[in-house]
């Protein structure tokens, strides 16, 4: 290959990463839903979940009505803006008026120990 073949492909290399990284995060920052969260785990530590994996109150997981099993979520909140990002693999919540559960390591990272008001944003 020559000097200039050597540069164009390299320049198309870079340009192809750079377009096809766009639509991810543009993606990645529009909200699709906003409303109460609340974390869980305790009692429900080492059971199994709706996905059929067994739940750990340490790792970054949530529990979320519609989404599906897998998707990843980032959540935000709204009092603190510090933000998590949570793999869904649980249904819920069951309490009126929530949109999410976090499991505890997830509700500590943006600072949430009861309740608070949290934006889902997928990824």
């Amino acid at each position: 290959m020559t000097k200039a073949s050597n540069a164009l492909a390299i320049t198309a290399l870079v340009l192809g990463c750079v377009l096809a990284a766009t639509p991810v995060a543009a993606k990645e920052s529009k909200p699709i839903q906003a409303g109460a969260a609340s974390w869980y785990g305790p009692g429900f530590h080492g059971k199994r979940t709706a996905s059929g994996e067994r739940f750990n109150t340490d790792e970054l997981t949530a529990a979320h009505k519609t989404l599906p099993f897998g998707t990843k979520v980032r959540v935000t909140n709204e009092r603190t803006r510090k933000s998590v990002v949570v793999r869904i693999n649980d249904r819920g919540p069951y309490a009126h008026g929530r949109v999410i559960d976090l499991s505890k390591a997830a509700a500590e990272a943006v600072g949430i120990s009861g309740g608070g008001q949290v934006t889902l944003a997928t990824l």
